[in-house]
């Protein structure tokens, strides 16, 4: 028996030992999901048993080094926990911008002292980061930001807004971009630096979306004080910070469109009602079998550029391209879901569509064509990038 058909077993025996039954059901909303953080809340003892047992293991982030919190593990290795934890049913045991954005630029740009300050916690998730990007006018022109970090001795003083901050009014720390120096040219005198949710002047606003909900803020930095130790980087580079950083987050915002739940057929069959055990709605069935068939063939994809991204032999373009893709995709899901639920997908209230949940996510797909740069954005990125098509 080889080292990973070993390995395969083990970690087969142990995830069916371990992973308890209420974590091998689908998430089916955002409450269904572990976030960590200071004052974590969980929605069962399984979800907080979950992440416990993963934590131990250091495989809420298998192929980190352990000395930073992670498992240790090869490629290869990581790649069998992910399959086998498919094949279960495994939920993720904990979601982290954390671990999604800011680690990948820790590694890469922070110094030692960064990197064992920040990546142990948010391995064990104990702290929930947020990300302080967007400005209310720097969406896609990001670079135009106006933010302010001013040199003040030992320290920075920042003041400015951002907008669209997921989860700030529930993050313990974020990772910001800040100008500090006015003067250059806008793609300079940026920077990257990190700091505490409970610094006297931050103070954030919920952002109340069509959906009726929303994980977004209005974010505020009114004199906040922030030691120089959190510049993570070269003062005044971090215009490529946060470009790495995007990269990582549209690798994130993707995997909204990867399968999640139940088939889309057997929701329909239910609603619209079934033949021989078949959808009786033929040509509902073949834009289900359609649908199904293209999200197979992007989670391949997506495995196959997180690989080739992760050996550095694919351009770092292949974000713009999978990001594009994943927001198709979830758009077409919640379309499906819609017309498979008949008129009853149209409630807005009431226990039956449980506050109506599929409506509201419907109308919230819609953001994904937006969120971490527009569609527009990300084909003007690829026909320039990967296709080389002229004056693009």
């Amino acid at each position: 028996m080889s080292d990973l058909e070993r390995f395969r077993r083990e970690t087969r025996a142990w995830l069916e030992a371990n992973c308890p039954p209420d974590m091998r059901q689908p998430v089916v909303a955002d409450e269904d999901r572990c976030w960590g953080g200071r004052r974590p809340t969980f929605k069962s003892e399984g979800q907080r048993l979950w992440l416990e047992r993963m934590v131990a293991r250091g495989w809420t982030v298998p192929e980190w080094p352990q000395q930073y919190g992670g498992g240790g593990l090869s490629r290869e290795e990581g790649r069998i926990l992910r399959a086998e934890m498919r094949r279960l049913g495994c939920r993720s045991p904990l979601d982290s911008f954390g671990i999604w954005m800011l680690a990948p630029v820790l590694f890469k740009y922070g110094n030692e002292e960064q990197r064992r300050e920040h990546l142990p916690p948010i391995a064990r998730g104990e702290i929930r980061w947020c990300q302080g990007y967007s400005e209310p006018n720097s969406g896609s022109d990001l670079a135009s930001l106006a933010t302010r970090a001013a040199d003040n001795g030992d320290h920075f003083l920042v003041n400015g807004q951002k907008i669209w901050t997921s989860y700030a009014d529930k993050a313990d720390w974020i990772f910001c971009l800040v100008r500090t120096d006015e003067a250059a040219p806008k793609h300079l005198g940026i920077s990257f630096i990190l700091f505490d949710m409970t610094t006297p002047g931050v103070s954030t606003k919920p952002i109340l979306l069509i959906s009726g909900k929303s994980p977004f803020c209005e974010t505020f930095f009114d004199n906040v004080r922030v030691p120089k130790r959190n510049l993570v980087g070269d003062i005044n580079k971090g215009w490529e910070i946060a470009k790495y950083l995007l990269a990582h987050e549209r690798e994130t915002v993707s995997s909204v469109g990867l399968p999640a739940g139940r088939p889309l057929g057997q929701i329909a069959a239910e609603t619209l009602g079934s033949q021989d055990g078949v959808l009786a709605d033929a040509c509902l069935r073949a834009d289900i079998a359609r649908f199904e068939i293209d999200a197979i063939a992007f989670q391949l994809a997506l495995e196959r550029s997180g690989d080739l991204l992760k050996a550095g032999q694919a351009s770092p373009a292949v974000s713009s391209m999978v990001k594009f893709y994943s927001a198709e995709l979830n758009q077409r899901r919640h379309e499906l879901l819609m017309v498979a639920g008949g008129s009853a997908a149209l409630e807005w209230e009431g226990e039956r569509s449980r506050s109506g949940e599929r409506a509201r996510n419907w109308l919230r797909s819609k953001g994904n064509s937006i969120e971490g740069g527009t569609n527009e954005v990300q084909l003007n990125v690829i026909a320039k990038r990967i296709l080389d098509l002229p004056g693009a």
